[in-house]
């Protein structure tokens, strides 16, 4: 017996390639917004971390901010502090100066010299004086100027020739001048006297004059 079959199968096979690619493209579509939503959700929860890590760095800033304040004024209150712990010493130190500077002004005082007047406003010193010759004044400057620590920067102001009149008949010539110069305080003086005499002192016993130096500048 012969079968004979008069259905359509070809459309039932295109029926079946269609439903197999609608399927497979549902599961494509499925997948795919699967897919998407994995990274959607990983890159939502790396910036979640990310923001979470930012706001941790902001508060830690403002934290070390605060700190950087507290800092800076507690260093300012330390500055202020050694500025009066200074200004003390140097008052202490300063009580001290018009004894230093009457001992050296005298002790600078070459031959022929002396002191007609004499001012002093704050560590600036003026010094009015006679003296016998230009020659003589020189010596004073160079006297102030490197022969002790108590004294910085001389200068001569002005000078004059004058007359002095010894007797009636016997007149001589002088030099009148003006000399300014700062007054040295006791630390900057004793910190001259070390470093003179550590330059001016043999290696091996430079201890003992540094020593004699800076207890010559204390009292």
């Amino acid at each position: 017996m012969i079968l004979i079959n008069l259905l359509p199968h070809r459309e039932a096979a295109r029926k079946r390639r269609r439903d197999f690619f609608n399927v497979s493209l549902g599961l494509s579509v499925i997948l795919g917004v699967l897919i998407a939503g994995a990274i959607y959700g990983w890159y939502q929860a790396a910036i979640s971390e990310q923001v979470s890590t930012n706001t941790a760095l902001e508060t830690e800033i403002k934290k070390l901010e605060s700190q950087i304040k507290d800092i800076s004024t507690l260093e300012a209150e330390i500055a202020a502090l050694r500025a009066r712990q200074q200004a003390v010493e140097d008052l202490q130190s300063d009580r001290n100066l018009p004894v230093h500077l009457l001992t050296e002004i005298v002790n600078q005082l070459p031959d022929g010299v002396y002191v007609a007047r004499m001012v002093q406003v704050d560590q600036l010193v003026t010094i009015n004086g006679v003296a016998q010759s230009n020659e003589r004044v020189s010596e004073l400057l160079r006297n102030l100027s490197s022969n002790t620590p108590w004294f910085s920067k001389p200068e001569l102001v002005e000078i004059v020739a004058g007359t002095v009149a010894l007797t009636p008949r016997d007149q001589r010539r002088v030099a009148n001048f003006t000399i300014r110069v700062r007054l040295v305080r006791a630390s900057e003086a004793a910190k001259a006297a070390k470093s003179a005499a550590e330059a001016s002192a043999p290696l091996g016993t430079a201890s003992i004059p540094v020593a004699a130096a800076s207890a010559a500048v204390k009292k």
